[in-house]
């Protein structure tokens, strides 16, 4: 007997007689406000069905020289043609990152910041904490520790607080990363994320001479950013956040063009955080990176962790008006390519990537399973390493459930990597162990998050349908496959070019 469930999301095997229009298993998903079904299946090939279709597709009763028979068929949807080969050797190549190691290593290399910021995530210290910035013993053991993962690559990111307030400290970590990498063999790559605000000339030579990519954050027009990151007034940046990141932001995006590279490519990436302001501002917000020579936007919903908790009142909003905010944005975006300014929003870059080129570009947030542990770690500046910077995040807060050595000077890789906690965290963020999301057409490109299921939800596995962060991948989803249905060609041709891999080779240090 054939069954098809009632609910908006479900997966369906038919088990009948064998014939020419029998579907295989599949997945699906009626898109909202609309009359049209996703179905996806499990090697994650997908098709936007128009209901009669959908019905006839269910039903078995598609008609073999129909256009849409020919796509299902082409994409493993029919069990009379189905190809357990293809199937199988695109589930492998979706899930080789299963294959290496942890490939980001995030060093909290202190907690000062010279900037308040209302959501600020990090918990920042004063900038006279001095006892928060790691040292160079801890320093090197995080260094020796991260070039033993099993990966043939790997990234070191500077992180705070302000990195630039323990400069001394990220220099060691560069020069010991490339002695290391000379003696493993592993190619690493070196970024940091920085305010800006403590930037100068000789800093920024270093930077660029040792191969540093550089981010920042800029959460929109100046009013906007100055209003949510504030920096103490001084003589140089009259007290404005925007105006010192507007500077350095130009300046190294000179710097680029001055070294013979690339600017579509070598550019400063700019990290924004959306909060209840920024809502009804998306084309401001837009306009301003385009205006800044910023060429990826991700429009980041704001976290629950650091203080952002306290400030929830104000920062905070449903997150239905995030999913309006986003459509409003990204359609804007690509108006913007059309006219002639090549920018992409960056959750819609990572799922296209999946939907569109079938690979998964490692965004370790948005995989199954998650990156926690068996694709990044953390190093506190104290010597801690805990299996992602959220869960950094929440001890800060007093909470060590991520806590997965107690000191680097004495923790052993095999120890950390199959350490209880990232083996829970991989069971958890497994999807097709997750009661929700195993029937959900979305599965084959999204991810879930164990430590802010447990921040929000208190358990590492959540309950998806409570669970913000699966209700905001579900939307932007939505939303793409509606522009893969309908969107004009030339709006497909963008959505097509955001899913381009690009290695910043320019940045790659290898082994000579």
């Amino acid at each position: 007997m054939s069954h098809l469930s009632t609910h908006e999301d479900g997966a369906l095997l038919r088990n009948v007689a064998t014939d020419v229009s029998t579907p295989a298993f599949f997945r699906f998903r009626k898109l909202p406000e609309s009359d049209r079904v996703v179905v996806t299946n499990l090697e994650g090939n997908w098709a936007v069905l128009g209901s009669a279709d959908f019905r006839a597709f269910v039903s078995g009763t598609l008609d073999p020289s129909s256009a849409t028979y020919a796509t299902l068929r082409e994409r493993n949807f029919l069990k009379a043609h189905h190809d357990v080969d293809a199937a199988r050797a695109r589930i492998e190549r979706r899930r080789q990152h299963l294959d290496r190691g942890p490939i980001l290593h995030m060093m909290i290399v202190t907690l000062r910041c010279n900037e308040t910021c209302v959501y600020c995530h990090a918990s920042r210290a004063d900038m006279d904490a001095v006892h928060t910035d790691m040292t160079p013993e801890i320093a090197d053991a995080s260094v020796d520790l991260a070039f033993q993962t099993t990966s043939p690559s790997l990234t070191i990111e500077f992180q705070g607080g302000e990195p630039l307030a323990n400069f001394p400290i990220v220099q060691r970590i560069c020069e010991r990363a490339k002695k290391k990498s000379q003696e493993t063999g592993k190619t690493v790559e070196l970024t940091m994320v920085s305010n800006l605000s403590l930037m100068d000339e000789e800093k920024l030579a270093y930077l660029l001479e040792h191969k540093v990519q550089i981010c920042t954050s800029i959460d929109g027009p100046h009013d906007l950013h100055d209003k949510q990151r504030k920096l103490p007034l001084a003589p140089t940046n009259e007290g404005s956040a925007y105006k010192v990141a507007e500077h350095w932001i130009r300046r190294i995006n000179e710097a680029y063009v001055t070294a013979g590279l690339d600017p579509n490519l070598y550019h400063v990436e700019a990290l924004l955080t959306t909060t209840r302001a920024s809502l009804e501002r998306w084309k401001e917000v837009v306009d301003t990176f385009a205006s800044l020579g910023v060429r990826s936007m991700f429009l980041r919903p704001i976290d629950p962790f650091g203080f952002a908790e306290k400030t929830a009142r104000v920062v905070e909003y449903p997150r239905s008006d995030y999913l309006a905010y986003y459509r409003q944005a990204t359609d804007y975006i690509l108006e913007k390519n059309k006219s002639g300014t090549q920018m992409l929003e960056r959750y819609a870059a990572i799922f296209l990537t999946k939907i569109l080129a079938g690979e998964d570009p490692n965004f370790l947030d948005i995989r199954s399973p998650e990156g926690a542990g068996i694709g990044a770690l953390a190093y506190n500046y104290d010597g801690s390493v805990f299996s992602s910077d959220e869960g950094r995040m929440l001890h800060e807060k007093g909470d060590d459930t991520f806590l997965v050595a107690p000191d680097v000077r004495t923790a052993r890789y095999r120890d950390v990597v199959g350490h209880p906690t990232v083996r829970a965290s991989v069971l958890a963020s497994n999807l097709d162990g997750q009661p929700d999301c195993v029937d959900c057409p979305y599965n084959p490109y999204c991810g879930t998050q164990t430590a802010h299921n447990h921040k929000t939800l208190g358990t590492i596995f959540g309950r998806m349908r409570e669970s913000s962060v699966c209700n905001v991948h579900k939307g932007i989803q939505d939303y793409l496959f509606e522009k893969l249905a309908t969107a004009d060609a030339e709006t497909l041709d963008t959505l097509h070019r955001w899913t381009t891999l690009r290695a910043r080779e320019h940045f790659l240090q290898r082994p000579e």
